[in-house]
């Protein structure tokens, strides 16, 4: 990781950045319950087909991972920099990513027998490393037939082609699809679901392109200068997503688990709807002052998201008069009254809000923690 103290660049997307930051937010909090026996059924994924709110944030934050590599690196190319030391700093960032993801599955017990090898960091990793590499080797037609190419093929396979020892894909279970099958038989180390991984092998595909559309989107607004026709650019864009992936639905259900091809064109689509409006609203009104806990953990997005999966054990498991920090504050609303799952979710807003007391230094002091 480096460290930089430059401040931020009147020219960026300030919509983007709060964007991200208020992704990374919503991650903790539906990370950290106050107890997991008490939560409100849209801050729970869905368990297999379907979509909650809490379904929407990881490819929101893939989505906003693709825009900023196409404002980035455009930028980088119009400035002549040489490709081989842009590759060099994508293969790192991604290492880095893909490091920080294991350490976290292993911290604080280090047990190396017993690795994660996937995760939301992993994911991420790989999203960054293979957009990135097409950005810089492809144009933007080219991309629109791979996303295009990998979302059919993924459909057909997963959805109709036998699966060797179960016969005709079962959308339905989590057992019996090509997913699960890869997983079993390739994926080593611990998976999340014992016999598969919802950042698998063969879902890693469809979430790369959760990425490419980003991009995509992110070169269509470097590409059109009047702010009003990019505006209805993106709506459109959006809407028209949302849809095709909602009538996809009926074909190939929307599954956060598989990544499934509605999946991504359903959440690309509001994640783009969410961009445009965030554009209107910060960039162009000039609305921002909202926008201040969103932009200070987009600042650091990735250093927060790991800082509060380190503090959680703390709170987690450490013991005050024979309860944990959760279950202290659990049992002390609780018995004042409060709905349990009330409680669960303020234990989780104050907890996001512990993790943005350091992010807000880092943003004083004007230090941005690239990894």
């Amino acid at each position: 990781m480096t460290q930089t103290t430059a401040p931020v660049k009147p020219q960026r997307l300030i919509s983007l950045d709060a964007l991200r930051g208020f992704t990374i937010a919503a991650m903790v909090i539906v990370n950290d319950p106050g107890s997991w026996d008490h939560v409100y059924w849209p801050l729970l994924h869905a368990k297999w087909n379907g979509c909650t709110l809490t379904d929407l944030i990881f490819p929101f934050f893939l989505f906003i991972v693709g825009v900023s590599i196409a404002l980035a690196y455009s930028k980088r190319m119009e400035a002549g920099a040489p490709k081989k030391s842009l590759y060099r700093k994508i293969l790192i960032r991604s290492l880095n990513i893909y490091l920080l993801g294991i350490f976290l599955w292993l911290f604080p017990q280090f047990d190396f027998g017993n690795i994660r090898w996937v995760g939301v960091l992993p994911r991420i990793a790989f999203v960054f490393l293979a957009c990135a590499l097409l950005f810089l080797n492809t144009n933007w037609k080219q991309q629109i037939r791979i996303g295009a190419a990998i979302l059919l093929i993924y459909w057909i396979w997963v959805a109709y082609i036998p699966v060797p020892g179960v016969g005709a894909p079962d959308l339905s279970v989590p057992e019996k699809n090509w997913a699960n099958y890869f997983d079993t038989l390739f994926l080593p180390g611990v998976m999340w679901q014992k016999t598969w991984d919802p950042e698998g092998i063969l879902s890693t595909f469809p979430s790369i392109v959760s990425g490419m559309i980003g991009m995509l989107i992110g070169k269509l607004y470097l590409s059109v200068k009047d702010e009003n026709k990019r505006l209805v650019w993106l709506y459109f864009m959006g809407f028209s997503m949302f849809l095709a992936g909602g009538l996809w639905n009926w074909f190939f259900p929307i599954n956060k688990n598989i990544w499934t091809s509605s999946y991504v064109l359903y959440t690309s689509g509001l994640a783009t709807l969410g961009l445009a409006t965030c554009i209107l609203v910060v960039d162009m009104w000039g609305y921002k002052k909202w926008t201040f806990l969103g932009r200070v953990y987009g600042a650091n997005a990735i250093t927060s998201y790991v800082l509060a999966g380190v503090l959680t054990l703390v709170f987690y498991d450490l013991k005050i008069g024979g309860a944990s920090l959760n279950q202290s504050f659990m049992n002390g609303l609780t018995q004042i009254g409060f709905d349990p799952k009330l409680a669960s979710m303020l234990y989780a807003v104050i907890y996001m809000l512990i993790i943005f007391v350091p992010a807000l230094i880092l943003y004083r002091r004007k230090i941005f923690i690239k990894v």
